[in-house]
């Protein structure tokens, strides 16, 4: 189960982070509406994309590194949790939680 849980999570980040680097619609209306400015979105992005990135080399082995990326990714979404409810964007807040209980599991 925890395989699939990782695997899950790679998958959803580096599907979310390329979105933020292409800056796709859907991001940029999110990342407006609770303010976060559009230059942002290529930091967001790769740090996504390293959090992927890290949880698969976790799975390849380097199971410290895999640990790292997995609290790195649980810090990135408590901040955007944060950053919705501090926008009194709460609909908007369900995919943020979503991942970050999808990160947090990968430390289980």
């Amino acid at each position: 189960m925890h395989t699939a849980v990782v695997i899950t999570v790679i998958v959803l980040n580096a599907g979310i982070g390329l979105a933020d680097l292409v800056k796709a619609p859907f991001v940029l209306a999110t990342s407006n509406a609770v303010d976060v400015p559009p230059s942002w979105l290529p930091i967001l992005g790769t740090l996504k994309l390293a959090g992927a990135a890290g949880l698969t080399l976790g799975l390849l082995g380097a199971e410290p590194l895999g640990v790292a990326a997995g609290i790195g990714l649980v810090l990135f979404y408590v901040g955007a949790v944060v950053a919705h409810v501090k926008a009194r964007k709460f609909a908007t807040a369900a995919a943020p939680l979503v991942f970050l209980g999808l990160a947090a599991a990968t430390l289980v």
